[in-house]
């Protein structure tokens, strides 16, 4: 079993990737493989909605990293991302990820089986309700094509590192990862 984590923070160290960190290391106590990409590090253009990928089995026209990633997406069982939470949305680094996953999203296909998912952000506002539409907006989105697992909103990190004074929400994400690869034996 094989879970991928992504993590779309453009600080390294961030509070995104030590929530990412944490559910794979879950994730791998449960028995997983794992393996991690930091998306500023990756060259992800934009979907540029050519529709190539609903016409050649999900195989998306556009050259970059993303190639690299479509395969591993493939060969895994199930995969995390991560994100800050900038002015209510995820990061532009995890938007085009997730837009790019588009390709995969062809039920006429029927060519990959739905994988496990989940997410976590890192906002600075102490009171997660504040952007509980979004958070709503994600999971149906993606419910329509993954089996969601988790979203976790670690609350009120206002400074890189403060998710490491946070236990609950390290806990919990180490359960996320745990939860993920036993779903998956």
């Amino acid at each position: 079993m094989k879970i991928i984590g992504l993590t779309g923070s453009p600080r390294e160290g961030s509070n995104t990737e030590v929530l990412v960190n944490e559910i794979l290391k879950g994730a791998s106590e449960a028995g997983a493989e794992t393996k991690s990409y930091n998306l500023v590090k990756m060259d992800i253009k934009p979907c540029i909605a050519c529709m190539h990928c609903k016409t050649h089995g999900s195989q998306c026209a556009t050259e970059d990293d993303m190639q690299e990633f479509y395969k591993e997406l493939r060969e895994s069982d199930g995969f995390v991302v991560g994100s800050p939470l900038y002015f209510g949305q995820m990061s532009a680094q995890a938007k085009l990820l997730i837009d790019r996953l588009f390709a995969f999203y062809n039920p006429e296909a029927g060519d990959m089986e739905r994988k496990k998912v989940a997410f976590t952000f890192s906002q600075g506002n102490p009171d997660e309700a504040t952007f509980k539409d979004y958070y709503d907006y994600i999971r149906n989105v993606f419910e329509m094509a993954y089996d969601l697992v988790d979203v976790l909103v670690s609350k009120g990190n206002q400074l890189p590192g403060d998710v490491k004074n946070n236990e609950h929400n390290l806990a919990k994400a180490k359960k996320i990862g745990k939860e993920m690869a036993s779903k998956m034996f």
